[in-house]
């Protein structure tokens, strides 16, 4: 009779699971957020587009840099705010990466940002007198924090979280499907992107890498290679999309924190796969400060990060470089 139990039982549990696989789909949101678009794709059963968009508001009402009422702006403006779970996260994330990046990756830059055109603000007369008063408050170490209490050394100082806040609201939508009982999806919010599980092809998920060719319009999309994974995030930072000319010259929007001025190196574009996407955005964005030669030293140096480099060799032309272990990713 146990037996018979037994068996019935593992019956009525196949038969269950089953039925859970069978109304599972995959569901497709889309919309826009942060200044830009996303497209998020998961099994499940049911459509959870309110809740994305909800969690979506949620970031930006924490880390937005136009909106005044944000804690972010709250923050910048020397305002009162309640406690923020997501910014605090989002602070302690970017004041550790700044540490372990030796200041490459800093949020402090954003009175740099600003001045050169690339930020919440109009852009400003720029002279180096300019620059030298600015850098006198720039720097992650102005910044203290413990626990949910900030403190600036100078009260001009103002933090820009453009190169981590859509990385880290991917997370958070990955979260909220992870809460649901989804296993397999794709996250991607301007450009940064994490993915879990498989795709409708039962396939590890397919996410190109775009050829760095300047285009401010943002409507060239060349494919540099095409990469192959899951269960982990993915961002690229590049100055091939965010730029001015002015006399002549080119002004990309990666500043260098600690000179002030844009970045001039042969680095092209550097894409990040991490444990999050947040991670990914934060390293890719350092990269492109440190230039190509410190990001193979730092990569060299931290395992659970892989990268892909574009640089431009002496007489222009474009190469790569990829750490040992990013091979699997752009194998099928």
């Amino acid at each position: 009779m146990k037996r018979i139990l037994s068996f019935c039982f593992l019956i009525a549990l196949i038969t269950g699971t089953v039925f859970i696989l069978s109304s599972s789909k995959y569901y497709t949101n889309e919309g826009r957020i942060f200044g830009t678009s996303y497209h998020i794709k998961y099994a499940g059963t049911k459509d959870l587009g309110a809740d994305i968009e909800a969690e979506l508001r949620r970031v930006n009402q924490s880390m937005s840099m136009f909106d005044e009422g944000s804690t972010l702006s709250r923050f910048n403006n020397n305002r009162s705010f309640p406690q923020d779970a997501m910014f605090t996260e989002v602070l302690y994330l970017s004041q550790q990466i700044a540490e372990e990046t030796h200041g490459a990756f800093d949020i402090t830059v954003a009175p740099l940002v600003n001045i050169w055109g690339f930020g919440f603000k109009n852009k400003s007369n720029v002279t180096p007198q300019v620059i030298d008063s600015i850098l006198t408050f720039v720097g992650y170490e102005k910044l203290q924090i413990k626990g949910s209490t900030f403190t600036k050394q100078d009260p001009r100082l103002a933090i820009d979280m453009g190169a981590v806040a859509k990385g880290y609201g991917v997370d958070r939508i990955a979260r909220l499907l992870e809460s649901k009982g989804c296993k397999n999806y794709m996250v991607e919010i301007g450009g940064e992107v994490f993915v879990k599980g498989e795709n409708p092809e039962g396939k590890r998920w397919s996410l190109g890498i775009n050829k760095p060719v300047d285009d401010s319009t943002h409507t060239t999309n060349e494919i540099q290679t095409v990469l192959h994974i899951t269960n982990r995030g993915i961002a690229t930072s590049g100055n091939y999309r965010n730029f001015y000319y002015k006399g002549g010259k080119k002004y990309a929007h990666t500043i260098d924190p600690k000179t002030g001025y844009p970045v001039e190196h042969s680095l092209l574009s550097a894409t990040v796969i991490a444990p999050t996407c947040a991670q990914a955005d934060a390293y890719a964005t350092s990269f492109m400060v440190m230039g190509l030669e410190a990001a193979r030293q730092f990569v060299g140096q931290h395992k659970d990060l892989q990268t892909y480099l574009i640089y431009a060799d002496s007489q222009g032309q474009l190469r790569t470089w990829m750490s040992a272990g990013m091979s699997k990713y752009i194998q099928p």
